[in-house]
């Protein structure tokens, strides 16, 4: 059985990442109902976060054993937005970013200026 949890916890540094209680009860979980363990509800397959894998479909992966291979990506709902409609929202709100980053560049450029360490 492979866990996912990357997407689990806060990072607490750059290397290091703290799961709450409940999400450390969550993948325990997982794991018990996995096993068949007395009282456990019945294990399924959670798309992005876990899946049991056979034998056979571990050799498939020349026995790589990291869990998004297995996995694979969570269940995405269809927010019903036609593309070529979603595709000019999201230009719009681009250029917008690019047009903010320009006036933040220019301002942190004449701060520096400002107190001597022009760029």
């Amino acid at each position: 059985m492979f866990i996912d949890a990357r997407r689990m916890g806060r990072l607490i540094d750059r290397k290091h990442r703290e799961l709450s209680d409940e999400e450390l009860d969550s993948i325990a979980g997982t794991y018990h109902r996995w096993r068949g363990d007395r009282g456990a509800e019945s294990y399924e397959d959670i798309p992005g976060f876990c899946k049991s894998a056979s034998l056979d479909l571990v050799r498939e992966h020349d026995f790589g054993l990291t869990p998004g291979r297995y996995v694979g990506a969570e269940d995405i709902e269809d927010d019903d937005e036609p593309f070529e409609q979603k595709v000019k929202r999201l230009t719009k709100t681009l250029e917008e970013q690019f047009v903010d980053s320009e006036k933040l560049e220019k301002a942190i450029r004449e701060s520096l200026r400002s107190i001597g360490y022009g760029i």
